[in-house]
């Protein structure tokens, strides 16, 4: 009751005296039942006092202490107590005037009497009951106290004669109403200590009690917890600090009521369990016990008011709940450990925060608690594992920031038990196991840290664990599914992972806890290939493992959104912990160097400066210290390490690091040999041993006199330890052999039995545990002890939902989390699994755009890709013909895929999740988007792409559709005015299908699955996610173009490569290298899809275009194994691309190697594709007519427009812009740089009009071509006109500076030869023209040429009119044109004639002509002995005729004279050499037309007149 007046929280009609007296009667009529008690007659010593004294009879003061106190030994005695009592309250009116203790004394001595039976006893107990309900007892009763001692005591040491065992049972489940209406009550709280140890004993004892029923048992436990909670709640009262004050004062002193015999600090773990399961003698009895805390006397009646219960009484429940939970104590039973499990869960759900405020408590939960706790958590027992789990749960719930090395050893032994290694040897252990921590240990955590799991053996044989562990069986079947779960609860907190990384991870000495849990739960979802078959419990575990990843990544995208605390300002910084897991991460690579080869790891620490960065310090102290302190070295390698000769400066300061002043040479001994492991060798023992020997004594010991003495104590010590301890040895050392041992070796005298008694009993009681040599409990418990240490240093668990720490957290495990939801995802049909995979596929897109890590987001798609069945191995480049229905007035193809796709659910889950991502998210992906642009590939070739992305855009017929498969049209006729592209030999929708090949038939479910299909695709929003693509940023852009181009290379340039390998191998394959591949849309769709993005973020266009560059130019370079629409189309996107990079300045000389890959093509393939090249290079030039500025760049140009001349269309278009060069506009287009260019271009198109005039000749057709019937001849007849009008600009370039032989040799003479070659072109017209122009030219006065330079003339002749006459001459160009060509001679005879009056037989011609003249007049004999018949015959003769009579008048052709020749030595050789080569051909002609004067007779000088004349 809460009351602290009379009165109970229940209604009584009547008085507590009513109910006093009527108790009373009930339990006197149960007395008299008895035959015994019927009988009983009071005797004296129950009457008053107060008659006897005045009767004058003596009364004892035993006997009257025996009324008062309750503790009547006969019946009478037992009687005669209630009728005292009847008798004291009889004539009271308020019995609340008189001492609770009185009123209770009959009732508590029928209780504590033997003599009473159960019924008895049971109606005593019922009377308490009442009295407690009615207000009897209430907090301000006199003598409350006293009277609640009395009923402590009554209550624990109740004994009653048995009767049946159904009414005994009753019996005792009314003791424990009564403890419970006194703990609960109103008076609860005036206990003390010892009463409530008392009352507490009773129900532990009795719910412990195997010979009672099961009922009773849980009534008594159920009790016990009732009581639990009541005593630990009053923890929250109590002042942490005083009680532990007032605990230390009562164990400091003696004889105080209550002994508390268990320090605070070390219980021992030998203690037995202080109750003791009593049974009853020869009848059922209740359980009694004595008080753990309480000496073997019954407790007195207290004089003065003592403190209510505190801290005593709950760390006496506590130490003996722990001590019950010893799994090496055989006194308690697995039953008796289960209650205490069970109490002990109760009394830390109450109060397990508040417990860490009393030192004393805490250290019983932290040092025994745990260790029995973790013990137990590997028994096969399944209620007590199970027990064991829930309260370690409890335990980490409410106690965690103290339990940062126990928590992180519970989890390594969970991990282990879970995750056992399955491997039979080291090599087989996965990669993730070994690189979870550099420790030595498969799998294990530092050193220090004490292991629960199992160890393969072989790791056993070839090197001990580093660490002692208890070895336990992997956990199967419900062990493994309880344990799981019980990892979920500890871990269901949102910082969970978190305060792992920061308090473990982060931590040098900690193992990298975060990373271990994470990759465990990862690995824990895919199948366990050591753990039978699927079953359920099996596939539970994988659901539990997967709740634990998707937990991780749950809480950490809450927390990227904004739902985190702020780290905490007490705490160590986060730069630290950062750059402690930095040099952690280093600390864990050197050491395992280390422990390979130290020299290697010495190197490695040493380069990154974590030894010997103190300059100041000695390197063998620093690498002493390093070694000292660092849990992972290898303890049998340091050993070794330090005391090998070369180290032994490293030994003496490892040895100065200990502390050994004032330790018994044992301890000291201990203390070094727990940090290494003694090498085998002697000579090494002896090292160190003689460096401990030289520190140890510079301590100054007692009792030890020289360094030598040491020497010998210690290799004695270490003997004995081998020796007690060994179980190879059966017949141990006494204490008197280890004494004559060392007799004299003190200095020559003994050491003091008191001083080798200590050694020995040390040795003997505590072995010397070295590190790595034990694997059982010993080991266990010296590994506790070094956790414990190690406790005082770790500090306390932080706890922070942070986010500071998630982006290193993220990068160190976001690969196996994503792959293993991913396998849940593809591999579990439980549609709830499902939808959480579906949230942590999105949470991990959410992360890896939050932290910038393009990496996780594309494994996020790739890993969903692979789920949608819409990536496909092997892609045939020929599409099937699909049938076509008609759906509400739309054609829907049905497709393999399509019927195939709408009946794979998990596929489109796949799919819509996967777009759904990468829609607002495409900046994230990089790799991904290679197999975006895959399943985009196979949604195109099954006709379920959204139209938008199907376009293919070019210069001529604007956008049309990627046709899927290649029509066969008929053979249209010829066309005069060009020719459609080559897309018009692929018109065909995605959607028709062939009429070659049979189409099969739809049925009604392949409709609507192909319509589910369909539904999910649009739902994808594929045309949304393609916007969102010509919005990319500069990065995520180049990643989709490459993956474009990746995709696009394997399907043609690879591929071309690979099959033409297999052509070649084939046997009887010769043409190999003629082999085309056949037409594949998809590769089309590739290259549309890359050059489209190129097209719409030409902002990017720097980055972009080599990429796309690589691609095309590599299909270019052999286009003629490729489909034809394929090279056109890469045609096009050059061009297209083309028009972005002219207005980059920097990227314009990427435009000509564009141009000048298109110019190479072969001709059969540039005349396929010359309309979209002519077309799109007119556009350019109109858009940007200022592109084209260099020579080169014009070369390029007119070379592009060459390779366009064949394909009429085409050539009309090139013509057209040619023209509008050449005409003198506005703008002055013709340059220097152009011009001969230009000519060559518009040389190009007369030559073409000649083959076709030719090629129509040769057909033998009845109508002749001419400019007037065909576009070609006409386009020929302008190109001569326009390169002879081209003649005005030379005396422009003259006037901009040039010089006129520059002119001549650069401008003239192309422009002459282009008209001398199409002279002698097959077109009548164009070669009339060709000479008309180059007559009136030469012999006009435009030709830039200089009188006084003959060179210049010798060009004319050799460059330009020779060869004219030398083609004319030839017989296979007469037969081009037999009518024509005649004229042409005689045009050209008579041009080259007029040309040399022109140009050599001149007045004045100072140079030698006599070469070319004589090349004249070779030609002149070869035209008129050409054709006998033809008019040359006759017209030579006269035109030479006309030449002859010029040069004679010049003064060059001078016949010789006599008497006396008075030429000059040109005239005379040049006559000679025209009278010897006329003569071949025209015999005497010369000497008609130029005949020789007769002699003139010399002049007789005057003194020589009569001199006759000489013979």
């Amino acid at each position: 009751m809460d009351s602290s007046s009379p009165g109970t929280s229940f209604a009584f009609s009547v008085s507590p005296k009513h109910i006093l007296l009527s108790e009373i009667l009930s339990v006197t009529s149960v007395m008299r039942k008895n035959s015994r008690w019927a009988l009983s007659i009071p005797s004296v010593t129950s009457r008053d006092s107060t008659l006897a004294s005045s009767l004058g009879l003596r009364v004892t003061k035993t006997a009257h202490s025996a009324y008062a106190l309750g503790r009547a030994s006969t019946e009478q005695e037992l009687m005669a107590g209630f009728q005292d009592l009847k008798r004291l309250v009889k004539d009271v009116e308020d019995i609340h005037s008189l001492p609770l203790n009185t009123l209770l004394s009959p009732f508590l001595a029928i209780i504590r009497s033997p003599l009473s039976t159960g019924p008895i006893t049971s109606a005593a107990l019922t009377a308490l009951h009442n009295f407690f309900l009615c207000g009897l007892v209430y907090p301000d009763a006199i003598s409350l106290q006293v009277a609640l001692a009395e009923l402590s005591s009554a209550l624990s040491s109740c004994k009653f004669e048995a009767s049946d065992s159904s009414g005994d049972e009753v019996t005792l489940l009314k003791i424990m109403t009564v403890i419970q209406d006194a703990m609960h009550g109103s008076v609860g709280r005036t206990l003390g200590d010892i009463e409530v140890c008392e009352m507490l004993e009773t129900v532990l004892t009795t719910s412990c009690q195997m010979r009672l029923s099961e009922i009773l048992r849980r009534s008594a436990e159920s009790t016990l917890h009732q009581l639990v909670r009541t005593v630990f709640a009053r923890l929250y009262d109590l002042d942490p600090e005083l009680e532990e004050r007032k605990l230390a004062d009562n164990g400091a002193s003696e004889g105080g009521e209550m002994k508390m015999s268990v320090s605070t600090t070390e219980p021992l773990p030998e203690e037995p369990a202080p109750t003791d399961e009593h049974s009853v003698e020869g009848e059922p009895q209740p359980p009694q016990a004595n008080a753990p805390s309480v000496d073997g006397q019954l407790p007195e009646t207290p004089s003065v008011p003592r403190p209510a219960y505190g801290l005593p009484s709950i760390l006496e429940l506590l130490r003996v709940l722990i001590n019950i939970l010893d799994p090496n104590d055989k006194a308690h039973t697995d039953s008796t450990r289960l209650t205490a499990l069970r109490t002990l869960n109760v009394a830390i759900e109450v109060s397990g925060s508040r417990i860490c405020a009393f030192p004393s408590l805490s250290t019983l939960i932290l040092d025994h608690g745990c260790k029995y706790l973790f013990q137990l958590a590997r028994a096969d027992h399944p209620v007590i594992l199970q027990t064991a789990l829930r309260t370690i749960a409890t335990m980490f719930e409410t106690m965690r920031p103290e339990l940062k090395l126990q928590q992180e050893l519970f989890l390594a032994f969970t991990i282990d038990r879970l995750a056992p290694p399955s491997a039979p040897s080291a090599k087989n252990v996965p990669l993730a196991q070994k690189a979870l921590s550099n420790s030595p240990r498969p799998g294990s955590s530092v050193p220090s840290t004490p292991q629960l799991g199992p160890v393969p053996a072989e790791f056993e044989s070839e090197k001990p664990p580093p660490t002692p562990r208890l070895l336990v069986q992997p956990a199967r079947g419900d062990t493994r599914e309880l344990l799981l779960e019980t990892l979920c609860h500890i871990s269901r907190h949102p910082s969970f992972m978190v305060d792992l990384y920061v308090n473990y991870d982060c931590d040098m000495n900690c193992e990298n806890m975060f990373e271990r849990v994470v990759e465990f739960s990862a690995k824990g979802i895919y199948p366990l290939q050591t753990i039978g078959g699927q079953d359920y419990h099996l596939q539970n575990s994988q659901y539990l493992c997967l709740d634990l990843v998707l937990a991780f990544v749950g809480h950490m995208a809450s927390r990227a959104e904004g739902a985190f605390e702020k780290w905490p300002a007490h705490s160590r910084a986060p730069e630290d912990l950062q750059l402690a897991k930095s040099k952690k991460k280093l600390m864990l690579t050197g050491t395992s160097l280390f422990n390979t080869k130290p020299k290697n790891g010495l190197a490695f620490l040493e380069e990154h400066k974590l030894i010997y960065n103190d300059p100041n310090e000695p390197r063998p102290l620093s690498l002493a210290k390093f070694l000292k302190s660092s849990a992972r070295i290898d303890k049998r390698l340091l050993g070794d390490f330090i005391s090998k000769p070369e180290n032994i400066d490293v030994l003496k300061a490892f040895m100065t690091l200990f502390d050994y002043k004032g330790k018994p040479v044992a301890d000291a001994l201990r203390e070094l040999l727990e940090t290494f492991r003694l090498p085998g060798e002697s000579q090494q023992i002896n090292r160190i041993t003689e460096t401990f020997a030289e520190v140890y004594f510079a301590t100054g010991p007692d009792e030890i006199k020289s360094q030598d003495a040491v020497y010998v104590l210690t290799y004695s010590i270490i003997m004995l330890n081998t020796d007690q301890h060994s179980p190879q040895i059966r017949k141990r050392m006494t204490l008197e052999d280890y004494m004559r041992n060392l007799k004299g070796v003190n200095d020559g005298s003994d050491f003091s039995t008191e001083f080798l008694v200590n050694i020995y009993e040390s040795i003997r009681k505590r072995e010397i545990v070295m590190p790595e040599e034990h694997t059982g409990q010993l080991g266990f418990e010296y590994a506790w002890k070094e956790l414990l240490a190690r406790t005082r240093q770790a500090g306390k668990y932080v706890m922070c939902n942070t986010s500071l720490f998630d982006a290193d957290m993220f990068k160190a495990v976001w690969r196996p989390v994503v792959s293993a939801i991913a396998y849940a995802f593809i591999t579990f049909d439980d549609d709830y699994i499902i939808e959480r995979a579906i949230a942590g596929f999105r949470q991990c897109a959410t992360l890896a755009r939050h932290f910038d890590m393009p990496d996780v987001f594309d494994f996020v798609v790739v890993s969903l890709s692979q789920a949608t069945s819409l990536l496909s191995d092997a892609q045939p480049s020929q599409v099937p013909n699909y049938p076509v229905v008609d759906v509400d007035g739309q054609p829907v193809t049905v497709s393999s895929l399509s019927v195939k796709f709408g009946t794979n659910f998990k596929g489109q889950l796949a799919a819509v999740v996967l777009f759904n991502i990468v829609n607002g998210n495409a900046n994230a992906l990089r790799e991904g988007w290679t197999q975006i642009f895959e399943m985009f590939q196979t949604l195109f070739l099954h006709s379920l792409l959204p139209s938008r992305m199907l376009q293919m855009e070019d210069f001529l017929g604007g956008t049309s559709t990627i046709p899927l498969r290649r029509s066969q049209p008929a053979r249209a006729p010829p066309r005069s005015d060009g020719l459609l592209s080559a897309l018009s030999s692929y018109l065909m929708t995605p959607y028709a299908s062939s009429t070659d090949a049979l189409v099969p038939d739809a049925t009604d479910s392949d409709v609507e699955n192909t319509l589910c299909t369909i539904d999910c695709i649009s739902t994808c929003r594929l045309d949304e996610l393609y916007s969102q693509i010509m919005q990319l940023e500069h990065e995520a852009l180049v990643a989709a173009v490459r993956a474009l181009e990746a995709l696009a290379h394997e399907r043609t340039v690879a591929r071309l490569k690979l099959e033409f390998e297999d052509v070649s191998s084939t046997p009887g394959q010769a043409q190999s290298s003629a082999y085309t591949l056949p037409y594949d849309p998809a590769s089309v769709f590739l290259l549309e899809m890359m050059v489209s993005i190129a097209r719409q973020t030409p902002q990017h266009i720097e980055e972009v275009w080599p990429i796309v560059f690589e691609h095309l130019s590599a299909l270019l370079a052999t286009p003629t194994q490729y489909s034809i629409l394929l090279i056109e189309r890469a045609v096009v996107a050059l061009l297209r691309l083309c028009l972005i990079l002219a207005e980059r300045h920097t990227l314009r000389d990427q435009i000509y190697l564009a141009f000048d890959l298109l110019a190479r093509l072969p001709p059969t393939v540039a005349g396929s594709v010359a309309e979209q090249v002519v077309a799109g290079l007119m556009l350019i030039l109109q858009q940007h007519p200022d592109i084209v500025r260099s020579q080169t760049e014009w070369n390029v140009v007119f070379a592009l427009l060459r390779s366009t001349i064949s394909h009429p269309e085409a050539s009309r278009q090139s013509f057209d812009i040619l023209s509008g060069i050449a005409n003198d506009g506005p703008q002055q287009l013709v340059t220097p740089d152009n011009f001969t260019g230009l000519i060559n271009a518009l040389d190009e198109f007369a030559t073409v009009a000649g083959i076709a005039v030719d090629a129509q000749q040769q057909g033998r057709r009845t109508q002749s071509l001419n400019a007037s019937n065909s576009p070609i001849v006409d386009r020929g007849r302008k190109a001569i006109d326009m390169i002879a009008d081209l003649k005005r600009y030379w005396s422009r370039f003259a006037e901009s500076g040039l010089q006129k032989n520059h002119v001549l040799r650069h401008f003239g003479i192309p422009l002459l030869s282009a008209l001398g070659r199409q002279a002698s072109n097959t077109s009548r017209e164009i070669r009339h023209a060709a000479i008309v122009h180059l007559q009136r030219i030469l012999l006009g006065p435009q030709l830039p040429i200089d009188d006084d330079n003959h060179g210049q003339i010798e060009d004319i002749f050799n460059r330009v009119i020779f060869p004219l006459l030398d083609e004319l001459l030839k017989p296979q160009t007469l037969l081009r044109d037999p009518m024509g060509f005649p004229e042409t001679r005689l045009r050209a005879s008579a041009l080259l004639c007029k040309a040399f009056m022109q140009f050599e037989a001149r007045e004045g011609q100072k140079a030698d002509i006599r070469v070319l003249w004589i090349q004249v007049l070779d030609l002149l004999d070869r035209l008129m002995h050409v054709d006998r018949r033809d008019q040359l015959y006759e017209a030579v003769p006269e035109s030479l005729k006309n030449v002859l009579l010029v040069m004679n008048a010049t003064g060059l052709l001078v016949p010789p004279t006599s008497p006396e020749d008075t030429r000059d030595e040109r005239q005379i050789s040049l006559w000679a050499a025209t009278h010897e080569r006329i003569e071949r051909f025209l015999p005497g002609f010369l000497d008609e037309i130029i005949p020789t004067p007769p002699p003139q007779p010399a002049p007789v000088p005057p003194a020589q007149a009569t001199q006759a004349p000489t013979s």
